[in-house]
């Protein structure tokens, strides 16, 4: 088996381990990665790691691991090893893998559809990153769609979630959502979520002068203006949804809008430099941290679990209408090109016209 270990403290460094296994144990099944994405999400876990326990998922193993860690990834397995008569070698199921080639699960909570791994140092952590999708009945599984559910997939959730805690809020009696990063695949689910969910509501993108013309080629917004254009805003009521951790970037958001600024929300970290920096001085409101796991416990209380299913499926075709093919997905093999890959993302190297798959 080999893993990816990463150092906590300095994410771009990282290295290629191999591990010994061992015997799988008698609850377990032994899951054979196929496939994962590498995206600026799995940059984001790695920066807030420490404070979100993103790093204690999937526990380094071997010698010399002090301060490293392994970076959670969204993807695919195959089952090559079975304890557990409910579930047969070959099966293939999808959720949240270990950038690695291999992974065992304790599945409790079977269904047709999923299970949930019981594993006793998982248990701390949200429920939504523990759950796994059976594709043989898992109505969101289409296989010509593999690779965009990776790249999208959890992404897009993130974005739907936060429009409908926003639309719940009347979104703060605002007119228009300001997003930064706007060219990240976050910004997009919520920009389109928003678009056919929240008519109304103005979406305006912030991005990097070299991503303007990609992000309105996404049709998803209403404005798109660089980041050095904060003043361009209109002074009208709005809120901000930041998923690039950029604290200047804020602080321009905060001094132009000042009480024009009802909310400011904060997801992401895809800019890591520029994630320091205090936000407690800040003119308007006090910018406020989405936990998307915390959300979605939330979502399917006030829906139940069935039509909170069928609003997020119904948004999700929307999405991959809308943006399914806004990116070149390029494919590499082997983990040695997944540690490559989110060494050159976590410094900042990030094409937003390509989706990165590894194929381990």
């Amino acid at each position: 088996m080999q893993q990816v270990h990463v150092r906590k403290n300095a994410i771009g460094e990282a290295r290629l381990v191999d591990c010994d296994q061992g015997k799988l144990a008698d609850d377990a099944v032994r899951l054979e990665i196929e496939s994962f994405s590498v995206t600026a999400n799995n940059v984001t876990y790695a920066v807030v790691g420490d404070g979100f326990g993103y790093w204690n998922f999937f526990p380094v193993q071997g010698a010399g691991t002090d301060g490293m860690g392994i970076v959670p990834m969204w993807g695919h397995a195959r089952v090559i090893e079975s304890n557990v008569s409910e579930i047969s070698v070959g099966e293939r199921v999808y959720g949240y893998l270990p950038m690695a080639t291999h992974l065992d699960v304790v599945p409790g909570k079977l269904s047709a559809s999923g299970f949930t791994d019981m594993a006793a140092h998982r248990q701390p952590m949200s429920p939504v990153y523990n759950s796994y999708s059976r594709l043989a009945a898992d109505p969101e599984h289409d296989p010509a769609r593999e690779g965009e559910r990776m790249i999208f997939g959890p992404l897009f959730k993130t974005g739907f979630l936060i429009e409908y805690f926003m639309r719940s809020q009347d979104w703060f009696g605002a007119g228009q959502v300001i997003l930064t990063s706007a060219s990240s695949k976050t910004a997009m689910g919520l920009a389109s979520t928003a678009r056919h969910r929240s008519p109304d509501i103005r979406r305006i993108g912030l991005t990097s002068s070299g991503n303007v013309a990609f992000v309105k080629q996404s049709g998803l917004y209403d404005e798109v203006l660089a980041y050095d254009d904060v003043q361009a805003l209109a002074g009208q009521p709005a809120v901000s949804v930041d998923f690039a951790g950029n604290a200047r970037l804020l602080g321009a958001i905060h001094a132009h809008l000042g009480d024009a600024l009802k909310y400011s929300c904060l997801v992401g970290a895809t800019h890591i430099e520029e994630r320091g920096g205090g936000a407690g001085d800040l003119p308007g409101p006090a910018p406020t941290l989405f936990f998307a796991p915390d959300h979605a416990v939330a979502l399917f209380k006030d829906l139940g679990p069935q039509e909170a299913g069928r609003q997020m499926a119904e948004s999700w075709r929307i999405f991959l209408a809308d943006a399914g093919d806004s990116v070149t997905i390029e494919r590499h093999a082997g983990l040695a090109a997944a540690r490559d890959v989110f060494v050159r993302m976590a410094g900042g190297s990030v094409d937003p016209a390509k989706g990165i798959i590894i194929e381990p």
